[in-house]
Order: C-alpha cells, then sequence, then structure tokens
C-alpha cells in the first residue's frame, strides 16, 4: 500500500511558514518522496503500517492549513498516468523492483 500527503500550508507569517518548514522537513525525514511539489508518497507494508504513519502525520501536522491523506494500493498507485511529464528517477527504481523487499 501507498500513502499519498497532500498540503498546502500558509506562509505569509513567520509562524506559518516555521510551521510550513517543520511539517516539510517531518514528512523528508519520515521516508516520503515527492511526486510534486505538496504532493509527497511513502510505500507501506500494510494497514498497520498506514495507520501508524497515518498517525503520525496527524501528531505532526500544523495547527493551520490544508493537509490531506490519502492511501491506495500498489495496483491503483501503478495505473497512474502521466499527462506531462516523466517518473521520477525514484519512481523508477521502485516500480522496478516489483515487490516490496522486506528487511
Amino acid at each position: 500500500m501507498r500513502i499519498i500527503v497532500f498540503y498546502d500550508l500558509p506562509v505569509s507569517t513567520p509562524d506559518f511558514r516555521r510551521n510550513y518548514q517543520l511539517f516539510h522537513s517531518f514528512i523528508v525525514k519520515d521516508g516520503y518522496d515527492m511526486l510534486q511539489y505538496s504532493v509527497y508518497c511513502r510505500l507501506c507494508n500494510g494497514h498497520d503500517s498506514v495507520n501508524k504513519f497515518i498517525k503520525r502525520l496527524n501528531d505532526n501536522a500544523p495547527p493551520y492549513g490544508n493537509v490531506r491523506v490519502m492511501k491506495v494500493t500498489e495496483k491503483q498507485y501503478s495505473e497512474m498516468y502521466f499527462l506531462v511529464g516523466k517518473p521520477t528517477v525514484q519512481e523508477k527504481i521502485t516500480k522496478s523492483n516489483k515487490q516490496l523487499m522486506l528487511f
């Protein structure tokens, strides 16, 4: 499964910019890869893992703005179309493995 995070946060004041920076840093450190600006994606091992990461997002979400989370299966994610642009290097690496490696 995958988690896709969409966010639109205000940056009009120094406090808003700080909250934006803290949230952005959190999702990058938590293993999310950028799909587009303010759209990030993370691979998970199943429903329990998805719920754990959604809780972590909720705990670190800023008090203002708009943060949305969508969970999708690998099959749904693989059916995404590129109308303009192309996959990132990270997406090509993940797609070429075709299987989640467990350590």
